[in-house]
C-alpha cells in the first residue's frame, strides 16, 4: 500500500534569522545551510530564533514557512536617531 502524503511528518528546523530584505520572507541559517521561509505577517527580525516547517512550494527557492517564534532578538531604540539597535 502506498503511503499518503498527508501521513508524512513535516520537516522542522530551528535557526536564527539572518536576513529580512524581501517582503514576507526571512532567511534562516541552520549549521551551514540557509533556507528561505515565508513570514506571512512580517514579524521576524534579524537575530530572532524561529522554527520553520516544510509547506507547499511558495516560490522557486521557498518551501518553508515560519511556524513559531522561539525567542526575539534583543533590541533597543537609540534616542538620538530613533533607530533600533542590537
Amino acid at each position: 500500500m502506498r503511503p499518503s502524503i498527508f501521513n508524512l511528518d513535516r520537516i522542522n528546523h530551528i535557526g536564527v534569522v539572518i536576513g529580512t530584505a524581501m517582503q514576507k520572507t526571512v532567511k534562516e541559517i541552520i549549521r551551514h545551510k540557509n533556507y528561505l521561509a515565508h513570514d506571512e505577517f512580517e514579524k521576524c527580525k534579524l537575530g530572532d530564533i524561529i522554527r520553520i516547517e516544510q509547506c507547499h512550494k511558495i516560490s522557486r527557492r521557498k518551501f518553508f514557512a515560519v511556524a513559531e517564534m522561539i525567542k526575539r532578538a534583543e533590541y533597543y531604540i537609540d534616542p538620538d536617531t530613533g533607530k533600533e539597535l542590537r
